[in-house]
Order: structure tokens, then C-alpha cells, then sequence
């Protein structure tokens, strides 16, 4: 049985052919702009080492900056025992090494997992969701992070931001360059055309990148429900755990839910408000296509 689940892991076509395509487009995208900076004669080399910097720094350190943001702890399985025992199970099921394990004192139910890859991992789970869930709805959520560790999205989704933090900080210069006259000191009418237009497609191409950043998180989100679903067997726990998730987020006042603010984008559910009806600039799918796709998967398996 475990053989055969392992077997199935794995993307859609659907969702592979439109994942390709995202970061297709975005290679595309930081070509034109590496292209369009190399033909103004714009020096990257000060600004690329300050974004891998930070962007190393980040890859490295995530799992330990998220967790202290959030104020988790780890635990012990003598802490935890059901949160191990479920941990256990599973890591051995995807053959994967066991994360570290932490929990934050928080009523928000959510559960989020972070890391540069299995070895560096940890997955935290809010006191809010070990109260709202049962244990078959815990063992989906647990399946869904353990997914997101094992596929290193955490790796994906920082490589894919390298053009767009270093877009970013480039605009970001050029604006105090702008506002202090560090464009007009330059060689005259020439030089400014070309300091204006370096400008404006850094923004460009730090707007493109982020809408297809997101669109790649969403995606990244599908996959891990299907192949958390996949790995306990029951795409219905995992949809009933989000449900319930979701609709307790929705009651709770926006004052606690900022305690998420620097986790939610590794979260499994959204904890901010109005990012269901965000469309494109949404980190999370819409919880409704969420569900349709889990219960579409059920009825997969039990045909089988």
C-alpha cells in the first residue's frame, strides 16, 4: 500500500505543463531584463551581490527566522507525542528525513513548513489548529508540509525571486538616485534617457515577476494538497481540514491574525484578509478550487 502511494506521488499534467510555463516566462522575462541593463551599460555587479546576499541569507536561515517570528517552539515527542507520532509515520511513508518539530501559542489554526531542503526543514503547527482538527485531519495537514519539504519549494520559490529582489533593489536605488539628482550628474540628456528607462523597466519587470512568483506558490499549493492527499490516502481529511481552517480564520480578528503576517506565505491556508479575492496577486489558490480539486482526486482513487 505504501509502495503504490509513493508511486502516485507526483504533479499532474495539468499543473506541470502550467508550472513550465511560469517559470518559462520567467526566464524569458529576466533575460529581456539582464539583456536591457547590459545594452544601458548598467553595472550590476553591486547591486547582484547585495541580492544574493540577501537571498542567501534567507535560503539559509528561513526556518529559523520564520520560527522565531512566530514564536515557536520546538517539542519533544514527550511534549507531543501524537504531533511525533504522526510525523513518524509519514517521514517513514515518503521516505524523507524527519523535520523538526515546533509549535506556536496561537489561536490562528494554521500550520506552515519552511527549510532549504529535507535535511533543514521544520514544520510548526499552531495550538489553534491542534485544538480545532482531529487526528485524521492533523495527519493531512502534517502530509501537506511534508509535501511542500520533500519537492524543496522552499528552494523553488527563492531561486525563481533572484531577477525579482534584484529588480527590486534596483528600482529602489534609482528612485533615491532620482530624487537627489544622481541621473542629471551624468553625461546630460543621453545619460538620463537611459537612467529613466533602466528605472522603468526595473519596475516592469519586478511587477511581471511577482505575479508569476505568486501564480507559482499557487500551484506549488495545488501539488502539495495532492500529494500530501496521496500520501494518507483520504484527499477528504485534507479537505475537511481546510474548510475548518479557513472558517475559523474567518472569525478571528485581525489584530491576532497579524502574529501570521511573516508566515503566511509558507502557510497552508491564508491568514490575511481579502487574499481570497485577490485573484492574481494571491500567495494561496481559492479555497473552493482547493476543495474541487481534492474531491475530484477522491473520486480518482476510489475508482481505481
Amino acid at each position: 500500500m505504501m509502495a503504490s502511494r509513493r508511486s502516485e506521488l507526483g504533479v499532474g499534467v495539468g499543473l506541470r505543463v502550467r508550472m513550465y510555463f511560469v517559470l518559462t516566462a520567467l526566464v524569458l522575462l529576466y533575460l529581456f531584463f539582464v539583456l536591457v541593463l547590459l545594452t544601458l551599460g548598467m553595472d550590476l555587479l553591486f547591486v547582484g551581490i547585495l541580492a544574493a546576499v540577501l537571498l542567501g541569507s534567507q535560503y539559509y536561515f528561513s526556518d529559523k527566522l520564520v520560527l522565531r517570528s512566530m514564536g515557536a517552539k520546538k517539542v519533544s515527542s514527550e511534549q507531543e507525542p501524537k504531533l511525533h507520532s504522526i510525523v513518524d509515520r509519514l517521514v517513514v511513508q515518503a521516505e524523507m528525513p524527519k523535520p523538526v518539530i515546533a509549535v506556536a501559542d496561537t489561536d490562528v489554526p494554521n500550520a506552515f513548513a519552511t527549510g532549504r531542503n529535507p535535511n533543514n526543514s521544520a514544520i510548526c503547527v499552531t495550538t489553534g489548529m491542534l485544538r480545532r482538527l482531529d487526528d485524521e485531519e492533523l495527519e493531512a495537514v502534517i502530509a501537506h508540509e511534508l509535501s511542500h519539504v520533500k519537492s524543496r519549494d522552499v528552494t523553488v520559490i527563492t531561486l525563481a525571486s533572484f531577477f525579482a529582489v534584484l529588480a527590486s533593489m534596483l528600482m529602489r536605488m534609482l528612485f533615491w538616485m532620482t530624487l537627489f539628482g544622481g541621473g542629471r550628474s551624468r553625461g546630460g540628456g543621453g545619460a538620463m534617457a537611459a537612467f529613466m528607462l533602466t528605472y522603468f523597466v526595473s519596475v516592469l519587470v519586478y511587477f511581471l515577476a511577482t505575479l508569476l512568483i505568486l501564480a507559482l506558490s499557487r500551484y506549488r499549493e495545488y501539488v502539495a494538497d495532492r500529494n500530501g492527499a496521496i500520501m494518507t490516502g483520504h484527499p477528504s481529511q485534507l479537505a475537511s481540514a481546510l474548510m475548518k481552517i479557513s472558517g475559523s480564520i474567518a472569525k478571528i480578528p485581525t489584530r491576532d491574525l497579524r502574529q501570521m503576517e511573516t508566515a503566511n506565505a509558507f502557510c497552508i491556508v491564508s491568514a490575511l484578509r481579502g487574499e481570497s479575492i485577490a485573484g492574481l496577486f494571491a500567495s494561496h489558490p481559492p479555497m473552493e478550487k482547493r476543495i474541487e480539486r481534492l474531491r475530484m482526486l477522491e473520486q480518482e482513487m476510489e475508482g481505481r
